[in-house]
């Protein structure tokens, strides 16, 4: 490690190297050792806010300049800024959060008596060694730092070119408070190198996971330039679903928290499905409050019909002249500002189509008054998370519980949703015998007994 950047410039496979190596020793760490680690980095990202903060702001300085060019979207500048809405202090929190969690490594999750003397367990254990890759937020590097160590990972994080003053700044903090802990060198390394990135997807002896934290192509790319198994999503196409009976107070707040909370985050409400007889009587309120925001409200033609025909009373005719037409683009894709597409359906079951045609597998949710209705649209909606009257911003790790995350996984297997500690973890099976065989069992042999051990 540079003790001016507290990065490595490290070959790829060597880097790798040695983190596979530290993941062997991390893991065997008593928690309280973990623990004493988090308090470390806490107490040394608190000390050095203003160091780091200012670090931050050039790199925001350089951002506003590629916006103005056009090299860069606001969306993203405003991942970067780690002063925007005590941001800074939530980074803090997760960090505490996440050591005042169980430790989750060695514990039994199955306890197994085969035969007399023959009994198999259960323990979890940690995946190994990962990779992080991800695009501005900074806060990133604390927060898998701290999981990585609770959970007995190793970890290589490489920061986007957007944020190089904030990552060089963070990396120098946690290289040097981890440099007085029980922490083995090489368990977080930390690479700024653009060129490495590619180098380090092909590490696949070593890197056990890849986690990408960034936008549609940076997952994609990455998708598509590794065997190493990747945990991720691609987008977050969330869209919310006014029913029929959905009270209109709460399908507003609803509606309104979800896209205009934090527009640029990934679970963003970005579509809005509503059905035919709530266009009049529930969407009109929305729009208002919506428009209120800032909103650009993109509508089908069935919405955008009903909406103009409704009383100035529902909404004002300076509303009606800036309503937008939606295009069909406009219905698979990840906004990330202050737009949303409205979507008319005349039954729940086609706005669960809709959903599964169309959205990304994050995170939907349907107003409703109706238990039934609900269930239903929970059952069928194949996503990470659907939730019912409430808004899709409550998709994250700290909302969870969970302290903080390593991003939102769509993938079917292994962890789904916001991924914490548990989705950092995989299983061991251990056996434990008295000069058992194979040969003993079977026809005419010895019979397993299968008995829970409590």
């Amino acid at each position: 490690m540079s003790a001016a950047t507290g990065t490595t410039a490290l070959p790829a496979a060597e880097v790798a190297k040695t983190a596979r190596n530290a993941s062997f020793t991390i893991k065997s760490l008593p928690g309280s050792a973990r623990d004493l680690a988090l308090d470390a980095i806490y107490d040394a990202l608190a000390a050095y806010k203003d160091d780091i903060l200012a670090a931050n702001a050039r790199d925001m300085e350089a951002a506003e300049k590629l916006v103005d060019e056009g090299r860069l979207s606001r969306s993203l500048v405003k991942r970067l800024d780690l002063s925007r809405g005590g941001k800074y202090e939530d980074m803090l929190q997760g960090i505490k959060d996440v050591r005042g969690l169980e430790d989750p490594v060695g514990k039994t999750t199955m306890a197994t008596k085969l035969d007399d003397g023959l009994t198999l367990h259960r323990y979890t254990t940690p995946i190994g060694t990962l990779l992080i890759i991800f695009e501005a937020r900074p806060e990133v590097i604390a927060n898998i730092s701290s999981l990585a160590i609770k959970s007995g990972n190793a970890a290589i994080l490489k920061g986007g070119k957007e944020s190089t003053h904030s990552f060089a700044a963070i990396a120098n903090v946690i290289s040097e408070a981890l440099s007085s802990t029980d922490i083995p060198p090489g368990a977080i390394q930390l690479v700024q190198s653009r060129e490495a990135v590619k180098d380090l997807l092909d590490q696949d002896a070593y890197i056990d996971l890849v986690i990408p934290r960034g936008g549609n192509d940076l997952v994609r790319y990455i998708k598509d330039n590794t065997k190493i198994p990747v945990m991720g999503h691609a987008d977050g196409l969330c869209a919310t679903y006014i029913h029929e009976d959905a009270d209109v107070r709460i399908a507003t707040d609803v509606v309104v928290d979800g896209k205009t909370d934090y527009p640029a985050a990934c679970n963003a409400t970005e579509t809005l499905i509503v059905h035919s007889k709530a266009l009049t009587t529930v969407l009109p309120a929305v729009v208002t409050a919506l428009q209120a925001k800032g909103v650009a409200v993109r509508c089908d033609a069935e919405s955008h019909g009903a909406l103009h025909a409704v009383p100035d009373t529902a909404l004002s005719a300076a509303g009606k002249t800036i309503l937008q037409t939606a295009t069909t683009e406009d219905f698979t894709t990840e906004f990330l500002d202050l737009v949303i597409a409205v979507r008319t359906v005349n039954t729940l079951q086609e706005a669960v189509a809709h959903i599964n045609a169309h959205g990304s597998g994050h995170t939907d949710c349907i107003v409703t008054s109706s238990e039934t209705a609900a269930d239903e649209f929970c059952r069928m909606v194949d996503s990470a998370g659907v939730y019912w009257n409430a808004s899709t911003r409550f998709a994250d790790g700290y909302r969870y519980g969970f302290g903080t995350e390593v991003g939102i996984s769509t993938n079917k297997v292994h962890a789904r949703g916001p991924v914490g500690l548990e989705g950092l973890m995989i299983y061991k099976y251990v056996v434990r015998g008295q000069g058992h065989t194979v040969g003993m069992y079977g026809s005419g042999g010895r019979k397993y007994l299968h008995e829970k051990i409590d």
